[in-house]
């Protein structure tokens, strides 16, 4: 409603029963008298008697007073009947998602208002009718409460609601229009808690959920169970295998004390084995010594002569070696003269061989001067030959200009290639360009298409099909719209987007009929994919006018229509336009939204858009008034991505036209190349001939350069010649020189030699004195040698002997430390009488004891990873499976009381339950047999111990060659999804467990048969005594409807034109109606 129009009223002004006021029109205009009698009686207990709203949603003020039965509320689109079905539910404290429009209770506020407020009034059979009263604040979405006329908090209120069965959040007693659609989306579970909620008696849902709590419990009880027999048998198992662990426990401590035993022995006969050997060794030593004495005394006489010798000898030993000292010396001085004279020799020969030098040198250089002679004849006979050549400078001339003429063709080819590289670089720098653009291009719609699947996979799945089997249609196919539409600007996206619905967005569009039922049936039918298809208007619209010039409507701010936003291909554009009118959809800026209350009076005008919202105007058919609705422009979600189609085939034939050039330009360089390399062998050419006309030109000049540097050569080297006699003559002075310095050295080495050779006669002379006495010396050493050997062997016996007898003893002394130790005595303490008795049962030798510690070690190594804590450990899990067993039978009692519990409870819910759904069944089967169709209800459950996965299925068949099917959200059409519904809460309404029940607009994917059928189900259900309220929404109504004398029309109106409510006469515009229909 336009705010210009904006009035108070009331439904039924001044009048204390509304219903029955609505009920006496209805039996008026179908000539039938109302018996008189009040209503009240009929109504159920927590029933809606009266609904008062102010400054809510569409209305000013308002009130309605529902009948007891059947309440039919009429109106158009936007009147405000789904207002009162809001109203009901914030009303009785429900939350806004049940309503599925705004999320805060401010937004149901009439909008400029700052509160608003809801007022119900419930039917109570014994006492005062109950009021709730709820006054809603804008500013904090804050509600007050009042129950009766007092104030109270939601919580008391919503305990009130509870206490009269009414249960606003279960759809089969409340349906909002935004929730009609959720009902066949409803899981089996959900609907039978709703079913149970709504029409089962108070106990049956609280039965239900201790059902679940005790399976629940049961399985709990039952895992511990298993788990404790679990435990206690493996503890079994374990304790068994520690028993024989215990035992051979025991069987290794046996050995593992003989070893004890052994080990303390061992020590004591080591030390007895020592001392006996230490006995033995000191008797030896005291024999040795007194063997050593006697040798010693045999052998003194021998000894002292031996040492007299010594005595001489050691004089006469250092002479020699002085003589030796001398001889050495002078044999140095010797060979110091021998080197010089070497030298001097070798001086004489190096003066020698100079002189040979230089005389080879002058006949070298004799043969140099006959050379050069020779070769200066030589060439004075090659100029004479020269000289008679003909000029060979025209032809060099010639070559010359031939050679620039090649020169200049190959610069211009080399010019014209670096033109063809330069223009090949720009266009692959442009090519370059053109591909990193395309490759942009199908990077965003690569994106489109990621979010194309994020969204609805079926669609991208089906969109693989489609790519992959194009060939199998027969006309234009067109990816999803939100692929293919491509808006010109990012900011147009919105507009776009908020003005065509996602299900479009995602559907395929086809040029021919036969082609999308050919893709349904291969992609819905087939492949089981949920996806949408459009087939485009057979005649184009894509290029319709507007019903307006758009420069008509710039005064108002509107630059454009919504088609002028995007490209999109022709089929698609033409779908929009037949079914979005997106050619006549002004798009304006924020003059259009400051001028808006002028723009709605624009003729021709039916959706438009500012900058951030979205106005719809309906003109009234029978005032002509406007009245209008505006909503908010959300962001795009997906058009955002934009590829300009155009934009797109335009770099595609650049693309192209830039491999054309590239492909002409290496051909035109290929032959430039083929030409350069005629240009080179050519020139190649020219340069050898050049090359041999000037060096046949140069050669007389060169001739006679080299005659005059021969000549000049020659007239130097005869001025260089040696002087061979003088030479001879400083090489005979130089060698008499060095003689002369050779006779004084060989002087003085023939002094040294004879020096040399009178001491070596000296020592001669004293090594034959050294030899008498060391003769002398070795003959005494002879005889006495034998008695030495005896005396050394012997005196080395006495020192190993005493040296045994040392560590001996010392090792008794550690001995009968240590094997005191291991026997814990005192160092005093004598062997102890039990461990005598003990050791005398063991052997007596090392060897024994060896063996038999490694005979006992052996056997106590067999028996591993034992230890006192096996002993512990045995005794402690033994108290353990006693716990454990007296656990076992505890918690199996717990389980068997449990599950005698869980039968109890199951017997108090499952049979009631059965009853319940058998009733519903029989009603719902004879309501779809009385419309030739079929359907049933009932209890479905995989496992009859599983009570959270008890539900109610609902099958139904609206074909004879079909079968039964599940009702889902999918598998039925809208209408049959609706008519299914509608028939299930038409069954439930007969059980009367709740007060009253609301349906909005639930009709208006029916088709006519079905929408009469279903409609005169509900007036006969509905309208029975025995049934509660009821609440039947809906936009429109078929012509020659049943109407029962029970049922209450509530018309909503809502224009410019209506009647304030104190001039609402009541009895005269039923006699006018009269009078019309009796005229008629």
């Amino acid at each position: 409603m336009a705010e210009s129009s904006k009035k108070r009223r009331i439904s039924h002004a001044n009048t204390n029963n509304g219903s029955q006021t609505s009920s006496s029109i209805a039996n008026m205009l179908t000539g039938r008298q109302s018996d008189g009698n009040g209503e009240d009686g009929r109504y159920v207990e927590g029933s809606i008697v009266r609904i008062i709203m102010k400054n809510f949603l569409t209305y000013d003020y308002s009130v309605v007073y529902p009948g007891p039965n059947l309440n039919m509320i009429v109106g158009a689109n936007g009147t405000g009947k789904s207002s009162i079905v809001c109203a009901i539910c914030l009303g009785l404290a429900g939350k806004t998602a049940i309503l599925g429009r705004g999320d805060k209770v401010g937004l149901y506020v009439k909008r400029g208002c700052h509160k608003g407020l809801i007022e119900i009034e419930l039917y109570k059979r014994n006492g005062e009718n109950l009021v709730i009263n709820r006054e809603i604040h804008v500013e904090n979405n804050q509600s007050l409460w009042m129950l009766n006329g007092r104030h109270c908090n939601q919580k008391t209120v919503e305990e009130e609601v509870k206490a009269l069965r009414i249960q606003v959040s279960n759809l089969c007693q409340f349906l909002p229009q935004e929730k009609v659609g959720e009902f066949a989306k409803m899981s089996k579970i959900e609907l039978l808690e709703a079913t149970e909620k709504s029409v089962g008696p108070p106990e049956m849902y609280e039965y239900h959920c201790e059902l679940k709590n005790f399976r629940n419990r049961e399985r709990e009880l039952e895992n511990v169970v298993k788990e404790k027999a679990s435990f206690l048998e493996k503890a079994k198992q374990r304790h068994e295998r520690n028993k024989h662990d215990v035992n051979r426990y025991y069987e290794k401590k046996r050995h593992l004390d003989v070893i004890e035993l052994l080990e303390k022995k061992k020590p004591w006969v080591e030390y007895e084995t020592t001392r006996k050997e230490l006995e033995g060794v000191k008797k030896e030593r005291d024999e040795a010594k007194k063997q050593l004495s006697a040798l010693k005394q045999a052998q003194a006489p021998m000894r002292r002569k031996i040492q007299q010798i010594e005595n001489q000898l050691n004089p006469t030993e250092a002479q020699i070696k002085a003589k030796t000292a001398a001889i050495k010396e002078a044999s140095l001085k010797c060979k110091q003269k021998q080197d010089q004279l070497d030298r001097k020799n070798k001086e004489i020969e190096d003066i020698k061989q100079t002189q040979r030098l230089k005389q080879m040198e002058e006949e070298d250089h004799q043969k140099r001067i006959g050379n050069t002679r020779r070769t200066i004849e030589d060439l004075k006979a090659e100029l004479a030959k020269v000289g008679d050549q003909p000029d060979v400078t025209p032809r060099i001339n010639a070559v010359n200009v031939e050679l620039r003429r090649i020169q200049m063709e190959r610069a211009k080819i080399e010019g014209e290639k670096s033109d063809l590289r330069r223009e090949k670089d720009n266009i692959c720098a442009e090519s370059k360009m053109l591909e990193k653009k395309l490759k942009d291009m199908n990077n965003m719609m690569n994106a489109k298409e990621e979010k194309l699947r994020g969204r609805h996979r079926d669609t991208h799945t089906a969109l693989q099909w489609l790519r992959q089997n194009r060939q199998l249609f027969h006309g234009n196919v067109h990816e999803p719209m939100m692929l293919v539409i491509n808006v010109r600007d990012h900011s147009f996206a919105k507009y776009v987007e908020n003005h065509i619905s996602f299900h479009d967005l995602r559907a395929f569009v086809f040029q021919r009929k036969d082609d999308m039922e050919k893709f349904m049936t291969e992609v819905r039918d087939r492949l089981n994919l949920k996806v949408n298809s459009i087939s485009a208007p057979e005649e184009s619209c894509s290029k319709k006018q507007p019903s307006r010039n758009i420069e008509s409507l710039r005064r108002f701010g509107f630059f454009t229509y919504l088609r002028e936003m995007f490209d999109a291909p022709d089929e698609v554009m033409s779908y929009l336009c037949q079914q979005y009118r997106v050619h006549d959809v002004p798009v304006g800026n924020e003059q259009t939204k400051a001028m808006i209350r002028t723009v709605i009076e624009e003729p021709y005008l039916k959706v438009l858009y500012t900058s951030e919202e979205r106005y719809t105007l309906k003109r009234s058919f029978y005032s002509n008034k406007i009245s209008t609705s505006n909503s908010a422009v959300h962001p795009s979600q997906y058009l955002t991505i934009t590829v300009d189609a155009e934009e797109k085939r335009q770099l595609e034939q650049r693309m192209k036209a830039c491999e054309s050039k590239l492909r002409d330009i290496d051909e035109r360089m290929k032959a430039l190349q083929k030409e350069a390399t005629a240009l080179d062998r050519r020139d190649n050419e020219l340069l050898a001939e050049k090359k041999q006309l000037s060096e046949l030109k140069g050669k007389k000049r060169q001739l006679e350069q080299k005659i005059s540097t021969k000549q000049d050569s020659l007239r130097q080297m005869e001025q260089n010649v040696i002087d061979m006699q003088k030479i001879e003559e400083e090489t005979k002075e130089k060698i008499a020189a060095v003689n002369s310095q050779k006779v004084t050295i060989v002087t003085a080495f023939m002094a040294q030699m004879k020096l040399r050779a009178k001491l070596i006669m000296e020592k001669v002379y004293l090594a034959l004195e050294t030899a008498g006495l060391t003769a002398e010396k070795t003959k005494l050493e002879n005889d006495c040698r034998e008695g030495a050997s005896e005396l050394k062997t012997t005196e080395q016996k006495c020192g190993r002997l005493e040296q045994r007898k040392v560590q001996l003893t010392e090792q008794c002394k550690g001995l009968l430390k240590r094997a005191k130790s291991i026997c814990r005595m005192q160092p005093d303490e004598s062997l102890p009488e039990d461990l005598r008795n003990a050791f005398s049962k063991l052997p007596d030798t090392l060897d024994e004891i060896d063996a038999m510690l490694n005979e006992e070690r052996s056997r106590a190594e067999c028996f591993t990873g034992l230890s006192e804590n096996v002993v512990e450990e045995y005794n402690r899990r033994e108290q353990e499976i006693k716990h454990l067993e007296k656990e076992l039978e505890d918690k199996s009692e717990a389980l068997n009381t449990y599950r005698q519990n869980i039968s109890e409870a199951k017997e108090r819910w499952l049979n009631p339950l059965k009853q319940l759904v058998e009733q519903i069944n029989n009603k719902f089967s004879a309501f779809f047999r009385s419309m030739q169709c079929a359907g049933e209800v009932d209890l479905h459950s995989e496992n009859e111990e599983e009570y959270d996965k008890y539900g109610i299925r609902i099958r139904v068949k609206f074909h004879s060659s079909t079968q039964l099917h599940e009702l889902t959200a999918h598998h039925q059409s809208g209408g049959e999804r609706s008519v299914s519904t509608m028939l299930y809460l038409m069954a439930l309404q007969e059980l009367n467990r709740c007060p009253f029940r609301v349906v909005d607009e639930i009709n208006q994917g029916m088709d006519p048969v079905n929408e009469r059928r279903v409609f005169d189900i509900v007036v006969r259900t509905a309208c029975k005594e025995t049934t509660s309220q009821y609440f039947f929404i809906t936009p429109k109504l078929l012509q020659n409807l049943q109407y029962a004398e029970e049922m209450t029309v509530l018309c909503v109106h809502n224009g410019a034109h209506m009647l304030p409510p104190n001039q609402w006469n009541e009895k005269a515009f039923i006699r006018q109606c009269l009078q019309r229909k009796a005229r008629a």
